[in-house]
């Protein structure tokens, strides 16, 4: 399980969040192939953990866009051919990062939203955060909150019943291509400074994040 729900609590961009994890991924395949791993053989045994934040439909197109960009480079760089292989499996937690202190009800809406944008962009398992977690702990209130949250959308709504229900719209689609190209341009630069751990050695990753999280955090302000 390769995770990129800390680079986006940490403040990063959701195409610094796909590419980031997707280079950290490429750098676990590649040692696991060179320690004499078949690819063909664990390929299907990666997934990932996804954060859901506050923009629904970026959230949406990110989610589709992984699917693709992982797909392709299990195909193109590793060589995978079975379909389990490429497929992109992923786990998404609801963003903590997002959650205010204050009137706190209000984190169940934001928490609703962004597992809503989850499951309409294909997640396979979701965690829903507890109204009350920007103030510590949750209660067993808050978490049984959460825990409804989850089954109310996904026994009441019949939102999980059609697959990808928005492919087809312009806006997705589009936002879909942009955030893929976006993402891969942002990988190429990590290979040209020779992978991820290189990149991170550089601080390269380090300092895209802060530039971001300070950008956020200013629209916020």
């Amino acid at each position: 399980s390769i995770s990129g729900y800390h680079i986006r609590e940490a403040g990063s961009t959701a195409v610094q969040e796909l590419a980031f994890t997707f280079s950290n991924a490429i750098a676990y395949v590649n040692a696991a192939i060179e320690s004499g791993l078949d690819v063909d053989k664990f390929a299907s045994r990666i997934s990932f953990f996804f954060n859901s934040h506050n923009h629904f439909f970026e959230e949406i197109a990110k989610f589709r866009a992984a699917r693709k960009i992982w797909a392709n480079i299990m195909k193109k760089r590793f060589n995978v051919s079975s379909k389990k292989g490429q497929m992109c499996r992923f786990h998404t937690q609801t963003a903590g990062s997002t959650l205010q202190a204050q009137q706190i009800d209000n984190n169940i809406i934001r928490t609703t939203m962004q597992a809503t944008a989850a499951i309409l962009g294909g997640t396979q398992s979701l965690h829903t955060n507890s109204k009350d977690e920007a103030l510590s702990l949750p209660t067993e209130e808050s978490a049984q909150i959460a825990l409804r949250t989850q089954q109310i959308l996904a026994y009441e709504t019949g939102i999980p019943n059609a697959v990808d229900p928005l492919a087809g719209s312009y806006y997705i689609e589009d936002l879909t291509n942009q955030i893929e190209e976006k993402t891969l341009q942002l990988i190429s630069k990590i290979d040209e400074l020779g992978g991820s751990i290189s990149a991170i050695e550089n601080n390269f990753q380090q300092n895209k994040i802060a530039d971001s999280a300070y950008k956020y955090q200013k629209s916020i302000d």
